[in-house]
């Protein structure tokens, strides 16, 4: 069959920069469903995007769909015809229905009954009449939250649409798409080639957008902004701060990207570095510039869309901009100092946390508290860790934090350095909101890891213990993130606490204000433990394994994450199937048989030799480990392994159920010590092996 090249693209007013890169790929998955629905088979889809076009290429496309043929079904051949052969009334009625005679009948077996059909010839559409409107489709799922109509169309879309090129090699699909007229003519830059271009061939859409100031392909803009914005760094011997997101953002802004590299006053470097990188990233889409020791420089970096004969004028123009909300910035950091941070408190005392749990001010209180009673736990400074909590909300009443919210910590550990306060303290007030995310970084110091523990403690004990813990996707006060988050500070902090116990000094910090504190601790623990499944399964740890240590209950944390990694080391063992599988017959043998005498295993019983080996192997392994530590776990479950030839030879050799009654009850009490032994750390019985 014909294979032929397709160009598609849909020109509009400037479309939504953050969702550029979201609706070209939509579109793409669209059209595929679309062509694959209609049977059309193609190589690739190329898929373009720049603030005024979405567009896609089809290549090695078909000329129409495949013939093919329908099945009509008929009456069954035994009700088809009479006795002499001769189409009954049902059969003349199913012919005259299908505008058929009997020599265009066919049959077929459906199931254990023969019955007639037709089988109808279909031809295959062409791509012309069925590409138009597979398109329509794509375009009318793509993923717009709000669509808006233009002048006198009642179709809608994200913006208003301009134009539509519809190509086939070098032929116009003709079609009405969006309300337009499908064509051959696309337009280039808006200032340096605003005149309508022909395109001669599907496949010289990129180059002669390209000799129009346009790069339509999404990937190529933003691969020659990152090598102009390195370039430009590298002038000043500087590294560029380039996220993702504002990558993205700036490469949806521009169809000929420029970048350009322009200064601020180095006063303004006093002021903390966040506010800065904050408003000119996220106010003006500039990329800033650092050093080796990531210290701001008085640099940024802007992606102009036109390349200007005069481009200082541009450089200026945006050094104007961006001065006033400098100068801002500076008027805010400057005005707090006038403040100290612990007067600040009173305004905290007029700020509610939660009306039932009282002020801002109340959870200070509370987790200074808290916290002095964690730093014998975390090996905090008892005096840091109570300043550094009295301190730590302060912040969120300054002007900076009020004008730029993601500072609020931030902000605070620099009051802290100007007034003097020591290392410990300052950064503490920084990190008692890590880690905020998934991956995300932990304090480093031993204040911070106390100030983040009895914040997040704090919080979730007070709103478990007023009854409003979440609920389905109602979640307000994200306590499923700040669980993982406590989670995650005692078990990369090596932390030997139990949560219980945790959860006990929280609710000390509270006092009378909690009624039911027995309630309390008992769900805000089972809430905490609920949690380790989705932690480690966002680590990629098999739910068995989760399973197999959750089943035992550890109260620590700490213990808790030991066991999982004994476990994982256990099941790459050689000797792992073995185990699993006996320890699934230990427990069959022992739930069949509950009711026997328990009571300590008697060697001088012993009458098979593989009874006396597996016996002797376990002895070995109890005496090694009298005292078992979590940090021994995987030691521990490696030494097991050892006990997969002997359990494998003693099923094989000795009969539990001994007719012998005192042989039974002997055996089945090893038995039961070898399940004690293999639940030590984890159950190894519900591993899938």
């Amino acid at each position: 069959m014909t294979k032929h090249t397709v160009l598609f693209e849909l020109g509009c007013e400037e479309l939504p920069p953050k969702s550029l890169k979201t609706l070209r790929d939509a579109l793409k998955a669209e059209t595929e469903k679309g062509l694959k629905d209609a049977g059309l088979n193609f190589t690739a889809i190329e898929a373009y995007a720049a603030p005024r076009r979405l567009a896609l290429k089809i290549v090695d496309i078909d000329a129409a769909q495949a013939d093919t043929q329908k099945r009509f079904d008929g009456p069954a051949v035994q009700a088809a015809y009479d006795a002499e052969g001769k189409p009954t009334k049902a059969l003349e009625g199913f012919m005259r229905g299908q505008g058929i005679t009997v020599d265009q009948l066919s049959t077929f077996q459906a199931g254990k009954v023969e019955k007639v059909c037709f089988l109808k010839d279909v031809k295959g559409q062409s791509i012309d009449a069925l590409l138009p409107q597979i398109l329509q489709t794509a375009l009318d799922n793509l993923p717009i939250a709000k669509r808006m109509r233009s002048a006198a169309s009642r179709t809608e879309f994200v913006r208003p649409v301009k134009w539509v090129v519809l190509l086939k090699d070098d032929q116009v699909v003709e079609a009405s798409i969006q309300d337009h007229k499908t064509g051959n003519v696309t337009y280039g830059h808006r200032f340096h080639a605003p005149e309508a271009v022909v395109l001669a061939h599907a496949n010289d859409y990129l180059t002669t957008l390209e000799n129009a100031h346009v790069v339509a392909d999404f990937e190529k803009r933003q691969a020659t902004i990152q090598a102009q914005v390195k370039t430009l760094a590298d002038e000043v011997n500087a590294t560029a701060i380039v996220p993702a997101d504002l990558l993205d953002e700036v490469t949806s802004l521009v169809e000929w990207p420029v970048a350009l590299r322009a200064t601020f006053e180095e006063r303004y470097l006093a002021v903390p570095q966040e506010a800065l990188i904050t408003t000119m990233q996220d106010n003006q889409k500039y990329f800033c510039l650092i050093n080796a020791e990531g210290k701001l420089q008085p640099y940024f970096i802007t992606v102009s869309n036109i390349e200007s004969k005069d481009p200082t004028q541009i450089i200026e123009g945006n050094e104007k901009v961006v001065r006033p909300r400098l100068s801002d910035a500076e008027f805010f950091f400057l005005q707090d100092q006038k403040q100290p941070l612990a007067s600040r408190k009173e305004k905290l005392a007029n700020m509610v946390f939660q009306a039932q749990l009282g002020t801002l001010w109340n959870k200070s209180e509370r987790i200074a508290k808290l916290a002095v009673a964690l730093s014998p736990i975390t090996g905090a400074n008892a005096a840091d860790a109570e300043k550094a909590a009295l301190l730590a909300k302060c912040d969120l009443t300054s002007e900076l934090v009020g004008e730029f919210p993601e500072l609020q910590g931030i902000a605070g550990t620099y009051y802290a350095r100007l007034e003097g306060e020591n290392n410990e303290v300052a950064e503490a007030l920084g990190e008692q909101y890590l880690p905020k995310f998934a991956g995300d970084v932990l304090p480093q110091t031993k204040t911070g890891t106390t100030i983040a523990l009895a914040d997040r403690l704090d919080t979730l004990v007070g709103i478990f213990g007023i009854g409003q813990a979440p609920t389905g996707s109602k979640d307000p006060f994200a306590l499923r993130r700040s669980a993982i988050g406590i989670l995650r500070l005692i078990i990369e902090n090596n932390l030997s606490t139990s949560l219980q116990h945790l959860i006990k000094l929280a609710l000390a910090a509270y006092g009378d204000v909690l009624k039911d504190h027995d309630k309390t601790l008992t769900d805000a623990v089972v809430f905490l433990e609920g949690r380790y499944r989705a932690m480690y399964e966002d680590q990629g740890i098999a739910v068995d394994i989760i399973q197999s240590v959750q089943i035992i209950s550890p109260t620590s944390p700490r213990d808790f994450n030991n066991g999982i990694k004994a476990v994982e080391q256990l099941v790459r063992s050689p000797y792992a199937k073995s185990l699993i599988e006996s320890n699934k017959r230990i427990v069959n043998i022992l739930k069949a048989n509950p009711n026997f005498e328990q009571g300590v295993f008697n060697p001088e019983l012993v009458t098979e030799e593989a009874e006396k080996n597996l016996y002797n192997a376990m002895n070995h392994i109890l005496m090694k480990y009298e005292f078992l530590v979590s940090s021994d776990y995987i030691s521990f479950l490696t030494d097991l392994t050892g006990l997969a030839d002997p359990l494998d030879t003693f099923f094989k050799d000795v009969m539990v159920i001994s007719d012998n009654p005192d042989l039974k009850t002997n055996r089945l009490r090893l038995l039961a010590q070898l399940r004690g032994l293999f639940t030590s750390v984890a159950d190894v019985s519900v591993l899938q092996g």
